[in-house]
């Protein structure tokens, strides 16, 4: 061995490597020698320069960002410090049936040695010791009050018990609280005296966790009752900042100190608002439009500058004007387009257009009075009466065919022209279409009816009178709804055909699709009227970064303490409860304008009722409320077709997309929808209803297809290999001829298409891409654009008003 120069190597395999991340630095060298001279391809030659980075461009870049964060403190200090600074506002917000929220402001008024005053709404507290003022809101237990408190604080109390845990209705306010977006919080502990020394301690630990559970990084927990706690907490929100609100800070909101109403001569009901108060959140132009809760949209006449305590005293101080519009900039209230019906096409009829129209005249009854027509008499089950009558549908209204042939399963079937007046009642058995008719199916015993006008006064007396049946139906209703929920999770979107109309007629609305994601759908065919009157925004995204941008460029900056002139404002607006919070909010452009606007929403499991698309919903928006009926679809990015699946229930578990006509918004902003109540909205602790669904904006796409979808489905009668009859999808040779070009597919996978009818009682031959199973169930797809109903109205918040009633159109 000695004379072998020859080396010995283990081989390559059996080096060691040690796992790369189980070192914590790796050198130059180290770094080198696993690269090997490779490039990331995936890299971009104009973005190199930014893999290298020097200590000096480090450091220079940490002290850009050091500076922009002093000069944002020294301009939040600017805000809020010195006798001219704007107060910071703070919400007071009960959760506790027996705490009271202005013992709190009281507690906190003793704690400096001064007494609180005997005033209604915002009171204004002049911390001379932290140079600040603090402006508090004592909410009552009503969760809108509560609501429009806190999306204007800067800080948040929430009063506790020691003696009475946390109900219902304040667990319901911290859901919405954290829903709609919060600012800083801090915990007040009441009737803590009460209970034994011993407990005391003890307790304040188990209200401090339950705060923690809810809001894990604010959990601070004063005693206002003791001078000393009383001015810890004074202290925790003068040296305390506030933590923004981005949605809110977007705009420019006024939380008024003094309202004046000026009437216009001649015109006692509508007049100039004069406001008063301190610019908040972003920059305020007086082009921009001006949202008051409850009222709507109202154009600024001029802007000038507010006298202080000081100042009002010197009656020669002229007032300054700090903002005018500019006719050519100032925001129109226009909400909608006005289309005209004479700008599209104008064709004669045919002759034989004319003769179907004679025909369905005589059909109608063959007269056509030229006066005003009277008011049609309703069909109604016999023994109806008139307020009962109320609640039934008109056969006019169809609910875009939302049940898909539900109500077709029933053998008396009453036929309906085109026009919606119903005909004849068709008895199968009577017509001859043998044992395919229904011959294992009882005919019920026909129900009588009577005429019933719409002025008809019958049974007067015994409406007002409490009416079981009316209860009775209001409860099958109900029970209905729950139980199609039901089988729309363990069938979904599967129906019966129709014996009658023919399906063929039924529905050929609808489409069939190879595929549902990369199908071609023209987004501009078949639009309805409703599309006329929307603003379409070609590019979303490019439009909303540009409207942020130019937000700060213009206008009078926060802390300036302003008076707002409001034209063409009605008298009601200052009648209005003055314990309840009153804010007002500027528009960015466009955003009073109406489009398409799409929210992802997930149900609340606090409600477990069912929620179908286009039931009445409230939703509230960032800032605004209002009354609307989504239609609702799946959560999905889509193909290249942008076509979204119709869900005709809001389920649990998953997020959905509902969809209305509504004021552009710029999002993100939160989304938050209740459920309207019977015999008037009343949010108090006893009768507030819990969160339906809680979601944020997803954008504004007039383009987006919601398609409806629903199976026709068949069963194999005989099969020979790759042949099947199927049978009970169809009931005539028509119909299988005219849907003959769709694709078949089945529960199992298999994928077929229609060769030929088999008879005529619906029997077809069909062909599938491999042996079909005996119990496999054959799959028709098709689908039918949906859209949702321009019925979007202001939410009006009157105490003991029904909200049907309380409600106007919307102009926003």
């Amino acid at each position: 061995m000695g004379g072998d120069k020859t080396s010995h190597h283990h081989r390559s395999g059996l080096k060691q490597q040690n796992k790369g991340f189980k070192s914590r630095h790796s050198t130059k060298g180290q770094v080198k020698a696993k690269t090997k001279g490779k490039v990331d391809v995936t890299q971009s030659v104009k973005h190199k320069h930014n893999a290298v980075s020097h200590k000096a461009d480090r450091r220079n870049q940490a002290k850009l960002i050091q500076q922009k964060k002093r000069n944002d403190l020294v301009n939040f200090n600017r805000l809020f410090s010195g006798a001219r600074g704007a107060p910071k506002i703070v919400a007071v917000v009960p959760l506790c049936p027996d705490v009271d929220p202005r013992q709190v402001v009281a507690d906190l008024y003793s704690s400096l040695g001064e007494t609180m005053p005997s005033t209604v709404g915002p009171i204004t507290l002049n911390v001379e010791r932290y140079k600040q003022k603090i402006q508090f809101l004592a909410l009552n237990r009503n969760l809108l009050d509560i609501l429009d408190g806190v999306k204007i604080a800067d800080f948040v109390v929430f009063v506790v018990s020691a003696q009475v845990e946390v109900d219902t209705f304040g667990e319901q306010c911290l859901s919405a609280i954290k829903a709609q977006g919060v600012p800083s919080i801090l915990s007040v502990v009441q009737h803590l005296d009460k209970c034994p020394e011993k407990q005391q301690i003890d307790i304040k630990k188990s209200l401090n966790l339950y705060m923690e559970d809810h809001f894990p990084e604010d959990s601070k927990l004063f005693n206002t009752a003791t001078e000393t706690e009383g001015l810890a907490t004074l202290r925790f929100i003068t040296q305390q900042r506030p933590k923004p609100i981005a949605w809110r800070d977007r705009h420019a909101y006024i939380v008024p100190d003094t309202v004046e109403f000026v009437p216009i001569e001649g015109d006692e009901e509508s007049g100039t608002l004069i406001v008063t108060g301190y610019v908040r959140g972003n920059n305020l132009s007086a082009n921009r439009l001006v949202h008051i809760p409850n009222h709507g949209d109202y154009q600024i006449k001029v802007i000038t500058s507010a006298q202080s305590a000081a100042q009002s005293s010197d009656m020669a101080l002229d007032v300054t004007i700090l903002d005018q519009p500019d006719p050519a900039q100032q925001e129109s209230l226009v909400v909608e387009n006005s289309p005209n019906p004479l700008d599209a096409e104008q064709t004669w009829p045919t002759e034989e257009e004319l003769r179907e129209a004679d025909a369905r005249v005589e059909q109608m009854g063959g007269i056509v009075e030229s006066e005003a027509p009277a008011r049609k008499p309703r069909r109604v089950p016999k023994g109806t009466s008139a307020y009962q009558a109320a609640w039934i549908m008109d056969d006019e209204d169809e609910e875009e065919d939302d049940e898909d042939a539900e109500t077709h399963r029933s053998m008396d079937v009453t036929m309906t022209d085109a026009s919606g007046v119903s005909g004849t009642t068709v008895d199968w058995a009577s017509m001859g279409l043998g044992h395919n008719a229904g011959a294992d199916v009882e005919v019920e015993e026909e129900e009588e009816y009577e005429d019933l006008q719409e002025d008809d006064k019958k049974s007067s007396d015994f409406d007002d009178e409490y009416d079981e049946d009316e209860e009775k139906m209001q409860y099958d209703a109900y029970v209905d709804k729950q139980k199609q929920e039901r089988e729309e999770k363990e069938f979904p979107d599967e129906i019966d055909t129709p014996k009658d109309p023919a399906a063929r007629i039924r529905f050929q609305r609808y489409r069939g699709l190879k595929s549902f994601r990369t199908s071609p759908w023209d987004p501009y065919e078949n639009l309805p009227v409703d599309y006329a009157r929307i603003f379409q925004i070609k590019n979303f995204k490019r439009t909303r970064r540009r409207v942020f941008d130019s937000i700060d460029e213009e206008g009078i900056a926060p802390g300036t303490n302003v008076v707002l002139h409001i034209q063409a404002v009605p008298r009601a607006v200052t009648q209005r409860d003055l314990t309840r919070p009153f804010t007002l909010f500027t528009l960015l452009p466009h955003e009073q304008k109406f489009s398409v606007v799409n929210f992802v929403v997930s149900r609340n499991d606090q409600d477990q009722d069912a929620v179908k698309s286009k039931d009445p919903v409230i939703i509230q928006s960032g800032f605004r409320r209002y009354m609307v009926q989504p239609i609702y679809s799946t959560d999905t990015r889509g193909g290249n077709n942008n076509v979204h699946k119709f869900e005709r229930f809001l389920q649990h578990g998953r997020t959905s997309v509902a969809t209305v006509y509504a004021p552009i918004q710029f999002g993100p902003a939160p989304v938050l929808m209740w459920r309207p109540q019977e015999g008037g909205n009343r949010w108090d602790a006893e009768h507030c209803p819990p969160m339906l669904a809680q979601g944020s904006i997803l954008d504004l796409d007039p383009c987006r297809i919601v398609s409806k979808r629903i199976i026709l489905t068949g069963h194999p009668f005989k099969v020979h290999k790759r042949g099947a009859v199927i049978r009970y999808m169809f009931w005539s040779p028509e119909d299988i001829n005219y849907f003959k070009p769709v694709q078949l597919v089945t529960k199992m996978g298999r994928v077929g298409h229609i060769r030929e009818t088999l008879g005529t009682h619906g029997y077809m031959k069909c062909i599938f891409d491999a042996p079909l199973k005996g119990q496999d169930t054959v799959c028709m797809y098709l689908y039918k654009r949906v859209f949702p109903k321009w019925n979007t109205r202001l939410f009006v918040d009157a105490a003991g008003a029904k909200a049907d009633e309380a409600v106007a159109d919307m102009e926003m």
